[in-house]
């Protein structure tokens, strides 16, 4: 097992997707949102791009093991596929990881609330638990849950509410829940609705391979239905956060919002021209061809996110 192999597993060029929410989620309470800024921030950071490793090499090793990677899949061959690993060596990679993504998680709840030992803690622990969970069984065991259709909903409950709203509560647990809810929520459902296009143009391009041994939402709306949807999906995303940034939040939760209303909260508009690019290539594109539309959408919702965040501090 080579370095090379590890890294190509790893799919390194998804980490700026999960990234996403945990930024949005770390900023989203403003300049003074952070009560624990240098540590906490890190190890979040870190825990985060871990359990995206997780679910990159778990995906892998539970796709092969179900033989829906061969060769005739449209998608990047990564190293189980191609040789470059064995099936024990992906193992103990994956053993390796979730060991770090413990670690890593008790350090930043640590950092955060200074004990494990009271209901805050405990509470996230028991949810860092369900996000290993998540991160290893979209494909991998008997039953895998992305091969039912439910994909979609997991990656929207852990990349985007998980994610945001998580990364928000645990640096700034102090502001109290309703203040977190109120910046949060609804951009962790914009976040959401983006990374479930993610997995959808995914689906789209693998739908005639994936079709023979698991169940996508792209097969069950079939070819045109599927576009649909993803156009549906990120016009949500966009409408859900210009309603934050209107002040729908602080209506709905009876909380103060972030500097809603202010103009450079709407800077996320530089980034509009990427997701209308990334959607005529969903029109106009089909099979391999569509694979350029993944980074592109990643990158779009990371630039996206990084621009929420400038805008919030600012």
């Amino acid at each position: 097992m080579t370095l090379q192999a590890c890294l190509k597993s790893m799919r390194l060029r998804t980490l700026p997707l999960s990234l996403s929410g945990t930024v949005v989620g770390i900023s989203s309470l403003g300049a003074s949102g952070c009560v624990h800024p240098v540590p906490t921030v890190i190890l979040l950071i870190l825990t985060t791009a871990l359990l995206q490793v997780l679910s990159n090499l778990s995906n892998e090793l539970g796709d092969t093991l179900h033989g829906t990677d061969t060769a005739a899949r449209q998608g990047i061959h990564y190293s189980l596929q191609d040789g470059d690993m064995s099936i024990p060596e992906m193992k103990r990679l994956i053993a390796g990881t979730v060991a770090a993504c413990c670690l890593s998680g008790l350090g930043m709840i640590l950092c955060s609330f200074g004990t494990l030992l009271s209901v805050e803690p405990a509470a996230l622990l028991l949810l860092g638990a369900a996000a290993i969970w998540a991160a290893m069984h979209y494909t991998l065991g008997r039953n895998p849950y992305g091969y039912r259709g439910l994909g979609d909903l997991f990656v929207f409950i852990f990349f985007g509410l998980v994610s945001t709203c998580g990364a928000c509560y645990v640096c700034s647990h102090q502001a109290g829940l309703a203040a977190v809810l109120a910046n949060s929520l609804l951009p962790a459902c914009a976040i959401g609705c983006f990374s479930i296009g993610v997995l959808n143009v995914n689906n789209i391009r693998d739908a005639a391979t994936d079709a023979e041994n698991r169940v996508t939402v792209a097969i069950r709306l079939g070819e045109k239905g599927a576009r649909i949807y993803q156009s549906l999906l990120l016009a949500l995303g966009w409408t859900l956060l210009w309603a934050h940034n209107a002040g729908a939040s602080a209506a709905l939760f009876g909380a103060e919002v972030s500097a809603p209303g202010r103009p450079w909260r709407y800077i996320i508009v530089l980034t509009l021209p990427l997701f209308f690019l990334h959607l005529r290539g969903i029109w106009t594109r089909e099979g391999r061809a569509l694979d350029p539309m993944l980074p592109l959408l990643v990158m779009s919702t990371f630039a996206l996110s990084i621009l929420w965040g400038v805008g919030s501090i600012l």
